[in-house]
Order: structure tokens, then C-alpha cells, then sequence
């Protein structure tokens, strides 16, 4: 704030009760402002004192959510269910072929694992960001392969703890210099209650994952399971152990089936115990909310479509972030976790919202 100075109060002098005369008067003027000229030729005028900013300086953690899912959200082209649809109409499976061909016309998340190598991890990134940047929309990638992933479960896998570190730089270094969104390991805080002995070495590798980001630029969220799940105040501790001041926010229902009211009551909670951070929500698969099981279940129909927020509250965006159609497991008739499960696709497309 600028404080205006106030010049102090000169006590006026009383006039001489007699008269000056004029030219004296003159002489004497004159000569003050030759004097003045004197004294102030070849000084610089002195420089304007400039105000101080009041504005926070920009941070990932209060940019604007327009600036974060800038453009919109991109929609990979060859993506898996692109690929399924082609392979099913190969087949003469026009009815499971046009349900894949629906589900790829929706912006989903495009998952890193460790089926990529660094050198693949690298060129996957860096194709989809620029495919990205030539339409002006925001990627947004999920990393899954932090070690001993899903603690053992169905999508069991991931790099060794020496190994972790350096991916995650790879694809922190390729993003650098672009628009992109990271969600960091579905489950990987949520289920920490199911292999607590992991705590110890996965919360420094989120942790230096948040840092690798955050240095890259690149807004990152964090775990926090769903509404269901872990209690907020337990995922919150968890949550600034993992090093959320550093990110942007936190995700929930990832993979999940539960409504958007439910998951923002939940978030809202985590948001106010961990500084006011953004979240995001999966909504891809949660259409026609839980139906008692988190594993292909039935009755399960897709969400409403994914977008970013106006950004009045702490929800940047509804996103599809699992990928409708393919397998959570060998459950309910499902194939490997990942692998995509046609029949299942369709029955999602038939029970969609609003449908």
C-alpha cells in the first residue's frame, strides 16, 4: 500500500508594514530563479517510487482452473478402446465395435505403467503432447507402476523402488515445457491400510514425484481414494505426508462407482484438511452409481461427460480417468485386469447416464 506524505505546516511570515518597492521586488525574483536553475541543471528528476504488487504470485496450487485443463481435454486417438473397436469390427463384431467406437470419442486419461520402459515412456508422452498442443487442448496421464502396486491384488506389478525415481524424471523431464495434468498412483495412498509395511517406501516416492513435477511445472494429483473408502482426516495425513503442498490437489473414485454428490461432500473435507487443494473425480464408470462391488460389476453404466470446472470451487474437473471397458480383474466373467472386456463395454454404453 502507498502512503501519501504530508508536507509539514510552514508558519507564514507577516509582512513588513511598509511597502517593497517593485523593482526591488523584481531584482530579488529574478535572482531566486537563477539561483534555482543553478542548483538543479543536470539532475535527474528523481524516479517515481513504485507501488507494491498485492498480488499472490502465480502457483500450480491457485493457477486458474481454465489454465489448467486450458483448451479442454484431449482425446487420444489410438487409444485402447480406438484399438478394440477396430479389432472388433475386424472380427464382424459390429454391436461390440460400436460400443468401443463410443467410448473413444470421450477424452479418457492416458495410463503410464510399466509396460513402458523409459525410452518408450518418453516417446508415448512426448506423441500425445504434441498431438495435444497442435488441437490446443490438455492431456492428462496417470502413472501407475510405483512398486508393488494394487499391494499384490488383481493389477499387481510396478518398478523397483530404485527404478521408480528415474521413470518418473523421464516423464517429468518430457512434460517440462508443456500443458499436461499427472494423476500419481491410483490406490496408492487409499490402500496403504491393506499393505501397511509399504508406508515407509512409498510415501517418499510419491513425495519425490510431487517435487520432479512441481519443478517441471506440472500440476500433479494425489490419492484419496473415495467416499467409501478411508476416512478423510486418515487419507489428509497421509496425503501431506506425500507431499499434496507441492501439488495441485488429490483425486477420488478413481476406478470407482460412487456419485459426484457423495465423492464432493467426501473431497471437500480432504480439501479443507489439507490446505484448501483442488481435486478432480473420476466419473467414467459411475452412471448409474455402486452396485455393491468394485469389480466389474453389473449394472455399472458410464458417467456423464468429462470437463473442466468454471473454477468457483475447489473441483478443477469431472474426468473419465479409468478406461471404460477394459477388465478390473478375473471377476464377474472379466478377463486380466487391463485387457478389454467387450461384453462388459456394451453393457456400460447401454446403462449410461441419462439413458
Amino acid at each position: 500500500m502507498t502512503h501519501r506524505t504530508t508536507r509539514p505546516h510552514l508558519r507564514r511570515r507577516s509582512r513588513h508594514p511598509h511597502r517593497t518597492r517593485p523593482l526591488a521586488v523584481a531584482a530579488i525574483a529574478a535572482g531566486l530563479a537563477l539561483l534555482a536553475s543553478a542548483c538543479t541543471a543536470g539532475q535527474p528528476s528523481p524516479e517515481p517510487t513504485p507501488e507494491r504488487s498485492t498480488k499472490a504470485p502465480v502457483t500450480i496450487q491457485n493457477e486458474p482452473t481454465s489454465m489448467i485443463f486450458e483448451g479442454g481435454l484431449y482425446r487420444e486417438k489410438d487409444s485402447l478402446a480406438a484399438r478394440a473397436a477396430e479389432s472388433l469390427r475386424d472380427k464382424g463384431n459390429d454391436r461390440a465395435a460400436a460400443a468401443a467406437d463410443e467410448i473413444a470419442q470421450t477424452p479418457v486419461a492416458m495410463w503410464l505403467g510399466d509396460q513402458y520402459s523409459v525410452a518408450k515412456v518418453k516417446k508415448v508422452v512426448s506423441a500425445n503432447v504434441k498431438a495435444a498442443e497442435a488441437e490446443g487442448t490438455t492431456p492428462v496421464f496417470v502413472l501407475y507402476a510405483i512398486p508393488n502396486r494394487d499391494c499384490g491384488d488383481y493389477s499387481a506389478g510396478g518398478w523397483s523402488a530404485e527404478e521408480y525415481p528415474i521413470w518418473t524424471q523421464a516423464i517429468a523431464d518430457t512434460l517440462d515445457g508443456h500443458r499436461a495434468a499427472v494423476l500419481i498412483e491410483p490406490d496408492s495412498l487409499a490402500m496403504l491400510s491393506n499393505c501397511p509395511d509399504e508406508t515407509d517406501r512409498r510415501l517418499p516416492l510419491i513425495k519425490k514425484t510431487v517435487e520432479q513435477l512441481k519443478a517441471a511445472k506440472i500440476p500433479a494429483y494425489l490419492d484419496a481414494g473415495n467416499s467409501n473408502w478411508v476416512q478423510p482426516d486418515v487419507i489428509a495425513d497421509r496425503l501431506d505426508k506425500a507431499g499434496i503442498e507441492d501439488a495441485r490437489g488429490f483425486f477420488t473414485n478413481v476406478a470407482s462407482f460412487y456419485g459426484v454428490d457423495d465423492e464432493r461432500a467426501f473431497a471437500e473435507k480432504v480439501s479443507a484438511l489439507t490446505g484448501d487443494s483442488h481435486y478432480v473425480i473420476d466419473v467414467s464408470r459411475n452412471g448409474q452409481g455402486w452396485k455393491g462391488t468394485w469389480c466389474n460389476p453389473d449394472g455399472a453404466g458410464l458417467g456423464q461427460q468429462p470437463h473442466a470446472t468454471d473454477g468457483t470451487t475447489g473441483l478443477d474437473a469431472l474426468l473419465w480417468v479409468k478406461t471404460p471397458g477394459i477388465s478390473d480383474g478375473n471377476c464377474n466373467g472379466g478377463p486380466d485386469a487391463g485387457v478389454w472386456f467387450a461384453s462388459y463395454a456394451e453393457r456400460l454404453v447401454r446403462n449410461a447416464a441419462g439413458s
